[in-house]
């Protein structure tokens, strides 16, 4: 009786991955194509909740479009030096190395998600890359593995992010004074050091549980029989690039100098230890970029090494400089204001605020930033948005600031599991289109929403 109990309940689980599948294949368009229907959505939203005439909210648009320009090129660059540090020969090689230790699809499917969200905690580009380039390798070697399901193992990581030491809102917390005191009108008076973020034991357990949810239900969702989605290696296998450079010149002798390498990484390091551990700057984005980019020249061991990586490693960032001046203007219409002075993201975020005590306020802030996400899926459009009125809202319930920011970096987080911007770069890795990973994604979604939900309320408690 227990085993087709049991049998029982997996072919029900198993019928819903199935119809998630299914429903994200059929209804989920091209990531592109989503930034425009968002597009336009926010337009049609604004219009009448906000009460701006078509001029002003395309006026707002088109205002927008260029206010991330700079964060752009910051996202776009941690993504890159993540990517080109991934794909350094020592790097890679543990990659194939440890591609090969799994025995069984669930096995791989397990290790594949802890590689990831690891190292998306690490910094996002770098596990994005990481995960995927791993889960590649797993098909390489191992048959009978659901490759949609890898793929989605891999970007299941991703979740953590906002919760690891690349995450964009903690970081800026624990940044520029006077850049925080701009941002929260003033409410927050003094810089939140990332031991009230990112290493608050509340926040390093909530992350700790999240990876152990998804590991779980990622292993179990693997497909049974004829459901299975294998790929054959060879089509994974790329092409070598051969280089016929004669170091025999100054020119190709300087290319080619381990020396220069050495000496350009001590540069960076030796700046990077005097900003960070003598003059006690915080570790942001910027300094995460800087770690990486040197890391990656010394494992690279030459420069035109890291030079040919990095071009190669370039074209995962393409969906991010298309679709971000789009996502830029969608901000734009959600932080923008016409003659009725209202704005649509502090419509969304006062109704979460006005129905929020002291204890479920934690929660709302991560359901509004979860919503905005959607719209915005950037940890620096949700500060412009959020932090004016969710700081002010949570000063004045007693809420403290650390677990107020990071409340809205989960929600940022927790929706990019259903937001395909953020998988292009994986997905041009893997050969795959966004509907052929989100509908594990979904599951993922639910059942990590429920742990970060339940972890916020304690923290608050």
């Amino acid at each position: 009786m227990t085993n087709k109990g049991s049998e029982s309940k997996s072919s029900v689980f198993q019928s819903i991955i199935s119809g998630c599948v299914n429903f994200m294949q059929k209804y989920l368009p091209e990531p592109f194509i989503f930034a425009i229907i968002l597009t336009f959505a926010a337009i049609l939203i604004a219009i009448p909740v906000c009460h701006q005439t078509v001029w002003e909210v395309v006026g707002n648009w088109g205002g927008g479009v260029w206010n991330l320009l700079g964060f752009s090129m910051q996202m776009a660059l941690v993504l890159v030096t993540g990517a080109t540090l991934a794909a350094a020969p020592l790097i890679k090689k543990g990659i194939s190395s440890l591609a090969s230790k799994p025995k069984t699809p669930a096995t791989a499917i397990a290790l594949v998600t802890v590689i990831s969200a690891v190292a998306c905690w690490l910094n996002w580009g770098f596990g994005l890359i990481v995960g995927a380039i791993f889960a590649k390798e797993i098909a390489k070697k191992m048959r009978g593995v659901d490759y949609r399901l890898l793929i989605a193992s891999a970007y299941s990581g991703f979740v953590v992010w906002h919760a690891g030491i690349s995450g964009s809102i903690p970081l800026k917390m624990a940044s520029d004074l006077n850049d925080l005191v701009k941002a929260t009108n003033g409410v927050i008076t003094s810089t939140i050091p990332v031991t009230r973020t990112i290493l608050d034991p509340h926040n390093v357990i909530m992350v700790v549980i999240v990876t152990i949810a998804i590991v779980v239900i990622n292993s179990m969702m693997h497909p049974k029989g004829l459901n299975v989605v294998t790929i054959d290696p060879s089509l994974l296998k790329e092409e070598e690039e051969t280089f016929s450079d004669k170091p025999n010149t100054p020119a190709t002798k300087l290319e080619n100098s381990r020396v220069l390498s050495i000496i350009l990484a001590a540069l960076g390091f030796t700046y990077l230890i005097i900003n960070l551990f003598i003059k006690k700057s915080s570790f942001d984005l910027g300094a995460v970029i800087l770690l990486f980019l040197f890391l990656g020249i010394v494992l690279h061991k030459t420069p035109i090494a890291y030079v040919r990586s990095f071009g190669k490693s370039v074209g995962g960032a393409a969906g991010i400089l298309l679709q971000f001046p789009f996502y830029a203007g969608i901000m734009g219409i959600i932080t923008g204001r016409g003659a009725s002075g209202i704005c649509l993201g502090t419509v969304v975020s006062e109704a979460f605020v006005n129905i929020s005590t002291s204890t479920t306020y934690p929660i709302y802030t991560f359901l509004c930033a979860a919503i905005l996400n959607m719209f915005v899926p950037s940890g620096g459009g949700h500060w412009a948005i959020q932090a004016p009125i969710m700081f002010a809202a949570g000063d004045a319930l007693n809420v403290d600031h650390g677990l107020t920011g990071m409340a809205i970096a989960w929600g940022d987080a927790w929706t990019n599991l259903i937001q395909p911007f953020w998988a292009l770069p994986a997905l041009a890795i893997a050969k795959l289109n966004a509907k052929d990973i989100m509908g594990f994604c979904l599951i993922d979604l639910v059942v990590s929403g429920i742990v970060i939900i339940i972890g916020l309320l304690i923290w608050a408690i």
